[in-house]
């Protein structure tokens, strides 16, 4: 059941409407404010929406770096597992 959150992101709050729970929908939100901050203690004068992007850029490397890893290692883990499963069976 969707239920209705209020979050503050740069100081403007947003309604988010989400099955998940209210604490993990606040969570995301303080992650993505926390990005957006990042991207403003560079110094350099950015433009609202242009700091929106480059925290959304900095999200999504984030993302892509960690998916690779995750599929490097799921990748590992079946390989081993297979070889696991070849060597039991050749003993068993």
């Amino acid at each position: 059941m969707k239920k209705t959150v209020n979050v503050e992101i740069m100081g403007q709050t947003f309604t988010v409407s989400s099955d998940a729970e209210e604490g993990y929908v606040r969570k995301v939100a303080e992650y993505v404010d926390g990005k957006i901050r990042e991207v403003l203690k560079t110094g350099r004068p950015v433009a609202k929406s242009s700091v929106a992007m480059l925290a959304a850029l900095n999200i999504a490397d984030e993302y892509y770096r960690l998916k690779e890893s995750y599929d490097a290692i799921a990748s590992r883990l079946s390989r081993l597992s297979k070889r696991l499963s070849t060597t039991l069976t050749e003993e068993g």
